[in-house]
C-alpha cells in the first residue's frame, strides 16, 4: 500500500505528539491537526489496516516500525526545509507552510544534497524547530 500525502501527515502528527507525551489518542490528533473526529478516525483505521500504526485496548496509538520510519523521515524533511527557507530569509510562518507541502514530494537525492549544503554553510541540518503545534 503506497501511503498518500495525507497519511504521511497523520503519521507525522502522531510522531510529534508521541515526542511530547507518553500516550497519544485519536482525540489528540484531532486537536493537533484541527480535523474532525470522523476524519481522524477514518485515517487511523486506514493507517492501522496498512500496518503503519496499532491501537491498544485503551485507544492509545502506537506507530509501527514502518510508521515510525515514514513519520521521522517526513518530520526530518520538514525541519530541514524549514531551516533552509529561514536561512534564505523567508518568514518562519511561510517557511513552515512551504516545508509542510514540499516534504511529501521532494526526492531523497535532493534532500541529501540540501542536508549536505546546509551543514557545509553553517546550518545544523538537524535543528529542532519549535513549531510542532503548527505541523500538519
Amino acid at each position: 500500500m503506497k501511503l498518500q500525502e495525507s497519511g504521511q501527515m497523520y503519521l507525522k502528527a502522531i510522531y510529534v505528539l508521541s515526542q511530547r507525551k507518553p500516550h497519544v489518542r485519536a482525540i489528540d490528533v484531532v486537536e493537533h491537526m484541527g480535523y474532525s473526529k470522523p476524519s481522524v478516525s477514518r485515517a487511523v483505521n486506514v493507517l492501522e489496516r496498512g500496518g503503519y500504526l496499532t491501537r491498544d485496548d485503551s485507544g492509545f496509538l502506537y506507530l509501527t516500525d514502518e510508521g515510525k520510519k515514514i513519520a521521522s523521515e517526513t518530520y526530518e524533511r520538514y525541519q530541514l526545509l524549514t531551516e533552509l527557507f529561514i536561512m534564505l530569509g523567508v518568514s518562519e510562518e511561510v517557511a513552515s507552510d512551504d516545508a509542510c507541502r514540499i516534504e511529501h514530494v521532494i526526492s531523497d537525492e535532493t534532500m541529501h544534497a540540501l542536508k549536505t549544503h546546509i551543514t557545509k554553510h553553517g546550518g545544523t541540518a538537524n535543528h529542532i524547530i519549535d513549531r510542532d503545534k503548527n505541523i500538519m
